[in-house]
């Protein structure tokens, strides 16, 4: 059975599984998605549900929760900014750059981003035949220059128009594409012809600097491909086994927290805290992961730490979190600065005070605090030159971001 107009089907990766089945169907109603399980699914005694509350085990309709056009589970699955861009462009072409992404519904984005998009759910036109809408394998190199491209407005050879196809699953608004290396699969971060330093080798030098204070960080590699700086993300969403790659359910803070994006300036610490406290496995070293995270974001300047950029894994019955990803110092022109989600109250300068005053709602003393605090400022000013090495940022870069992304004094209050 194919798609009527207004339509799609979505299948899942059950926990361990190297094949996805078909849970249900997509159907548009107005600017809304209704999600209708399969009576084959439900049937099935190993049935999850996609996502609770957004999506029991039951018959009929669900519609999105309140303020939402589709449950949040499914609208993590579908492209964001640059994955919409790149399905923009192969429908228009170089006119994409100036045009608005709303031009496409979402069921046309979901039907026409790659099957390896992060999660384990994918968006199907049938029912009974799943189709992987799997790229054809493309060289970094490839990679790099379509991305390239198409971030200036450029036109693209049939070639680079096949390797386009490999991001346009990915979240996020920077150029990007996934790549699959032997056991391992990568988020390859490409360069913007807009950067003003070179973000994917602070990006780096954030997340190593990251993994060094104790934070449970994606592993990263840096390299080069077009000309230009490459950052290699390793997945936590797949996992690899002698019989097949395996699909991990991920879900959005954003999600969690029963929000879409136009709504994510709604989305608090304080409000994660407490879904951690009351629906993940260990919640007590989760909530002190989560202050830490938030913590390092301060320091080394990452106030892009908007609710899709904190993810959870769901086995259909708990939550736990995923490893650091996206963390990226961002450029600031003047002396203050804001975090994207906030952090005690409605407060959310991007300070260390804030920090200390919310201590207890992450289960920690205020003494505790401090010494994860303390901690992470030893650490970047101890590791500091050893990982610009291994990043080869030059000395320029590096006095650009010292004490301005990393340890700004603004931090400290000075």
């Amino acid at each position: 059975m194919t798609t009527s107009e207004g339509s799609a089907f979505v299948w899942v990766w059950l926990p361990e599984a190297i094949e996805p089945v078909v849970a249900g169907k997509l159907v548009a109603q107005g600017d809304r998605l209704l999600f209708v399980y399969g009576r084959s699914y439900l049937a099935r005694a190993e049935a999850i549900p996609l996502y609770l509350p957004e999506l029991p085990l039951q018959s009929g309709p669900i519609t999105p929760l309140p303020g939402l056009r589709m449950a949040g589970c499914l609208r993590d699955a579908a492209p964001d900014a640059w994955g919409r861009r790149m399905i923009l462009y192969r429908q228009l072409g170089a006119a994409a750059r100036d045009a608005d992404t709303e031009r496409l519904d979402e069921l046309t984005y979901l039907l026409g981003s790659d099957s390896d998009r992060v999660g384990a759910l994918d968006v199907q036109a049938s029912a009974t035949d799943y189709v992987p809408r799997d790229p054809a394998s493309a060289s970094l190199e490839a990679l790099a220059e379509a991305s390239s491209r198409i971030d200036q407005g450029l036109a693209l050879t049939p070639a680079l128009q096949a390797a386009l196809q490999h991001g346009t699953s990915l979240g996020g608004a920077r150029p990007k594409a996934g790549l699959t290396d032997g056991q391992t699969k990568w988020v390859a971060k490409f360069s913007s012809s807009t950067d003003r330093f070179s973000v994917v080798k602070a990006e780096f030098v954030a997340m190593r600097l990251a993994a060094l204070a104790g934070l449970d960080v994606a592993p990263v590699r840096l390299t080069q491909a077009f000309g230009n700086d490459v950052l290699l993300v390793e997945r936590f969403d797949r996992r690899w086994t002698p019989a097949g790659w395996q699909r991990r359910a991920v879900v959005s803070a954003l999600t969690l927290l029963g929000l879409e994006a136009m709504m994510a300036r709604y989305a608090s610490y304080a409000d994660l805290a407490e879904q951690i406290r009351q629906r993940f496995t260990d919640p007590a070293a989760t909530l002190q992961e989560v202050f830490a995270r938030l913590v390092f974001n301060i320091l080394c300047g990452n106030t892009d730490d908007h609710a899709r950029n904190h993810a959870a894994f769901w086995d259909g019955t708990r939550l736990s979190l995923t490893p650091a990803f996206d963390i990226c110092p961002q450029a600031r022109t003047g002396r203050e600065a804001s975090q994207a989600m906030a952090i005690v109250g409605g407060q959310r300068l991007s300070q260390i005070a804030l920090c200390l005053q919310a201590a207890t709602t992450f289960g920690l003393t205020r003494a505790e605090a401090e010494a994860v605090v303390a901690r992470q400022v030893e650490t970047i000013e101890a590791h500091w030159e050893s990982v610009c090495d291994a990043a080869q940022l030059p000395v320029g870069e590096r006095a650009l971001l010292w004490r301005r992304q990393f340890l700004n004094p603004f931090a400290f209050g000075e």
